[in-house]
């Protein structure tokens, strides 16, 4: 008989991390580690401030030569 899998999204506080990945050993269930996905990194950039504005072309240029 094949066992029935299902998928679970759940946040655990770094603090308790470890803790979380002994019992999945334990258990012996897999954990993956989710990728931000393009937006959830272009979002991280924008509020980091590593998003810059060019008024034309030659300013664009000037900053890619930076």
């Amino acid at each position: 008989m094949e066992a029935v899998l299902d998928r679970y999204t759940v946040e655990v506080p770094q603090d308790d991390l470890k803790l979380f990945k002994s019992l999945i050993k334990k258990m012996g269930w897999a954990v993956h580690k989710q990728k931000k996905g393009l937006a959830e990194q272009s979002l991280a950039e924008i509020q980091a401030g590593k998003v810059f504005k060019a008024t034309d072309v030659d300013d664009l240029f000037n900053q890619l030569e930076k």
